[in-house]
C-alpha cells in the first residue's frame, strides 16, 4: 500500500472545506427550486386542500361523518394520532440522544430529523382536537384564569394527557431546533445578497459573533436542552400507551404498553427520517454529506428498534396465554385470524422480517432498496396502530355488541391531508433553511480521512502483509493526531 488509512469511512466525502461546506448548502436556498420540488410541492398541497376541506366539513358537520359505531369509538383518528406523535421520536433520539452519546455522524441528518419532529407533531396535534367534537373548546385542556369558578377540567381523561405531551414535546423540539440553528442563520446574514433575508436571517442570530464566549454559551444552552429532551422520548410516548394501558379493555391492559411505544415509535421514526434522508440526499445534491456510513448507522438502528418490536409482539401474547384470561385469549386470537387478520399480517411482514433484508451489506449499500424498505416500514408502523386500536375495540363482551368498521372517505381524505400538512412543511423547510447543520458537519470534516488529507472511499479490506502491517504502525500517531484534531474542530 501506497498509504495507510483509518478503518471507518470519512464522514464527509471530497475533501471539503469549510467554505466549500457554506456553499453547497446554502445553494438549496440561494438557487431557484428545481421543477422536482415544484412538482412535489403542488402534490402536497393538493393532499393538503384535500385534507382541509374534510376537517372543515367534519367540523360543520359533526363527528358522524366517520365511520366509527357504538362498540368502534376509537379509530382513525386516534390511529393517525398515535402514528404522527411516534413518528417524531426519531428526531429527539438523533438530536439529543446521539449528541449525549458524542456518534458524530449524527452531524447530517440531525436538522432534518429535528425538523420532521416539529411537522410530525403538528400533525398529531390535529387529530385529537378533532375528536373532542366540538374543537372550539380545545381552549379548556389549558390552565387559563377562568371565571367558572372550581370547575376545572377532568385531569383522569387521556384527552388531556395527551394535550399536556404534545404541547411540552413540541415546545422543547422547537427550543432545541431554533437553537442549533443560529449558527447557521449567522453564516446566512453574513453572505446573503438580499436585504429582507439578511434582516430576517440577522433577528434569527441574536447577535451572533462568533466568539469564544458565543460558542461557549450556545453549547452550554445545547448541551441542557439536549439532556432535557432526552427524557422525552421515553416519556411522551409512555403518556401516549397509557391512552391504552390504564383501561379494562382486553388487548389494552397491559403493562408492556409504555416501553412497546416508545420503541415503536424510535423504531417509525427512524423509518421515516430515512425516507426523507434519501429524497433529499439524491434531490439536493447531498451525496457527500449522507454518505453510506450514515444509511449504514440508520439501517443498524432500525434492525435493533425491530427486534424491540417483536420482542413486543411475542411478550402479548404469552401475556396473554400465560394470563389464564379468556377474554385477554380471545382478543389476541382474534387479531390473528379474526375479520382484521389480514391487517396483522401486514403489520408483521412490514415490521419484524423486512427489515430482517437489512443484516445483509450488499442491502444496506443499496440506497433504492433501504427506501422501498423504508416506505414499508412505514406502512407496517401505521397497520399497527390501526391492529391495536380496531381489533381491540370491534370484537365486545357480548356477541351481540359484536361489530365491523369501514373507514369513510371523510376520514381517508383527512389522514392523505395529513400528510400534505406534513411534506408541505418538509418541502418548504429544504428551501429556506438549511436542510445540514452547517456549523456541525464543519466539525467533523477531518475524522475519517487517510494520513494525507483524502476523504474518498476505502478499497476493500484484504489480508495485509508484513510490510502493510508496519506502514500502519507507522502511520498510527498521525492518525491519532488527526482525529484528536477533528474533535476539536
Amino acid at each position: 500500500m501506497d498509504d495507510a488509512r483509518t478503518l471507518t469511512p470519512p464522514l464527509v466525502l471530497g475533501n471539503k472545506s469549510p467554505a466549500r461546506v457554506t456553499e453547497d448548502i446554502c445553494a438549496a436556498m440561494e438557487h431557484k427550486p428545481s421543477p422536482a420540488w415544484w412538482a412535489a410541492l403542488l402534490i402536497a398541497l393538493a393532499f393538503l386542500l384535500l385534507g382541509a376541506v374534510a376537517v372543515s366539513y367534519q367540523i360543520a358537520t359533526g363527528i358522524g361523518t366517520w365511520g366509527l359505531n357504538r362498540t368502534v369509538g376509537w379509530a382513525f383518528d386516534i390511529t393517525n394520532f398515535v402514528f404522527w406523535i411516534g413518528i417524531g421520536h426519531a428526531g429527539t433520539l438523533i438530536s439529543a440522544i446521539l449528541f449525549l452519546l458524542r456518534q458524530r455522524w449524527r452531524t447530517s441528518v440531525n436538522r432534518s430529523a429535528e425538523a420532521m419532529t416539529i411537522f410530525a407533531v403538528i400533525c398529531a396535534g390535529i387529530f385529537p382536537v378533532i375528536h373532542m367534537g366540538r374543537p372550539w373548546l380545545a381552549l379548556w385542556m389549558f390552565p387559563y384564569p377562568n371565571t367558572r369558578g372550581p370547575l376545572w377540567i377532568n385531569y383522569r381523561s387521556p384527552l388531556v394527557w395527551d394535550a399536556f405531551a404534545i404541547g411540552t414535546y413540541f415546545t422543547i423540539s422547537l427550543v432545541f431546533w431554533y437553537v442549533g440553528l443560529i449558527p447557521d442563520f449567522a453564516t446566512i446574514r453574513d453572505r446573503s445578497k438580499s436585504a429582507w433575508r439578511r434582516r430576517i436571517a440577522g433577528f434569527l442570530s441574536l447577535g451572533w459573533n462568533g466568539s469564544y464566549r458565543t460558542w461557549n454559551r450556545y453549547e452550554t444552552v445545547y448541551v441542557l436542552l439536549a439532556g432535557l429532551a432526552t427524557p422525552l422520548v421515553v416519556s411522551v410516548h409512555t403518556i401516549v400507551s397509557w391512552d391504552f394501558a390504564t383501561s379494562v379493555i382486553p388487548g389494552w391492559h397491559t403493562t408492556i404498553f409504555p416501553p412497546y411505544f416508545v420503541a415503536g415509535a424510535i423504531f417509525s421514526g427512524l423509518a421515516m427520517v430515512l425516507t426523507l434522508m434519501l429524497v433529499a440526499r439524491k434531490t439536493m445534491r447531498l451525496e457527500d454529506y449522507i454518505t453510506h456510513r450514515h444509511v449504514g448507522a440508520m439501517c443498524k438502528l432500525i434492525i435493533a428498534t425491530s427486534g424491540m418490536v417483536a420482542l413486543a409482539y411475542l411478550t402479548e401474547f404469552f401475556t396473554a396465554f400465560y394470563s389464564g384470561n379468556p377474554y385477554e385469549q380471545f382478543a389476541f386470537v382474534n387479531r390473528m385470524s379474526g375479520p382484521f387478520g389480514w391487517a396483522y399480517a401486514v403489520m408483521v411482514g412490514c415490521n419484524v422480517l423486512v427489515p430482517q433484508l437489512l443484516w445483509f451489506q450488499r442491502v444496506r449499500s443499496n440506497f433504492l432498496v433501504v427506501f422501498v424498505i423504508s416506505l414499508f416500514i412505514n406502512v407496517g408502523m401505521w397497520f399497527e396502530r390501526f391492529v391495536i386500536i380496531v381489533t381491540s375495540l370491534h370484537r365486545d363482551y357480548l356477541p351481540s355488541s359484536w361489530s365491523g368498521y369501514t373507514p369513510t372517505p371523510i376520514e381517508i381524505a383527512t389522514l392523505l391531508g395529513s400528510f400534505g400538512l406534513f411534506f408541505t412543511c418538509f418541502l418548504l423547510f429544504c428551501r429556506f433553511l438549511p436542510v445540514i447543520a452547517m456549523a456541525e458537519v464543519k466539525g467533523v470534516l477531518k475524522i475519517g480521512r487517510d494520513v494525507h488529507g483524502s476523504s474518498q472511499p476505502l478499497p476493500p479490506i484484504v489480508a495485509p502483509d508484513a510490510e502493510e502491517v508496519l506502514t500502519c504502525r507507522q502511520a498510527a500517531p498521525i492518525r491519532f493526531a488527526q482525529g484528536e484534531e477533528g474533535a476539536q474542530g
